[in-house]
């Protein structure tokens, strides 16, 4: 799976689709709300834009993974957590995914991303509140990274994953995740390659690149510790 983070009014990138379809990998869109209010999007002000995208969707016709506002439990994006209220959150999902249903892109699987909530729930809470309804989600997407040494898949992510579970047990994806070579990288990497194993889950997304710290895959160990992580998703004979 590649990602890629697409911001209001930007067209669907159906060359990156493609792209990430000629090389075995499931195109994933995070489609974000920058220079848009939720609220305008929920009223229906921005339905042409989103319906021109939705039949580029359609257009496109191969599978794509689709988020809307991701991270949306965090403090950090105007979409979220006490900038926007998650009840009109849940009204701009649902018209999202509606309007994508009436053009008729069935092509979509919609994959709702939450961050790892904080053990107290206090600056990052329960994201049940965000929630849109079975009926709006396929997926669910956690995004979270290792920013400590000590840091484990399941402090990382177990609470997360419980609060999750508490609402749907529709798949879950790890959507976004890292570690920098100073908290142990190739450590982390083995941890993700067993949490996702433990827990049953799709998988994981590296962000590789640099972002609050350098992700970026680079060494010989971390290397050395992807190759091993995917010879557990090989055929016995591989």
């Amino acid at each position: 799976m590649v990602v890629y983070y697409s911001g209001w009014f930007e067209p669907f990138w159906a060359s990156f689709a493609a792209a990430a379809v000629n090389h075995g990998a499931l195109p994933l869109v995070q489609l974000n709300p920058r220079g848009a209010t939720v609220a305008a999007i929920a009223s229906g002000q921005y339905d042409d834009y989103l319906i021109t995208y939705a039949r580029a969707v359609r257009a496109y016709g191969h599978r794509v993974v689709m988020s809307f506002g991701h991270e949306m439990n965090g403090q950090w994006y105007p979409w979220g957590y006490r900038h926007t209220s998650p009840t009109v959150f849940v009204a701009a999902w649902r018209h999202i995914v509606t309007i994508f249903r009436q053009v008729g892109a069935r092509n979509v699987t919609w994959m709702w991303t939450v961050n790892t909530v904080e053990p107290q729930h206090e600056t990052i809470p329960d994201p049940a509140a965000w929630w849109p309804g079975s009926s709006y989600v396929n997926w669910v997407g956690i995004d979270g990274y290792f920013h400590q040494r000590s840091a484990q898949f399941v402090s990382v992510f177990g609470p997360t994953i419980v609060d999750v579970r508490e609402l749907t047990k529709d798949p879950i994806l790890i959507s976004e995740t890292g570690a920098a070579p100073n908290v142990g990288q190739s450590a982390k990497i083995a941890s993700l390659f067993a949490g996702v194993h433990a827990y049953g889950l799709l998988g994981f997304v590296w962000f590789d690149a640099v972002g609050n710290a350098d992700y970026r895959i680079e060494s010989a160990a971390a290397i050395a510790a992807v190759r091993e992580g995917v010879k557990t998703y090989l055929p016995q004979d591989q």
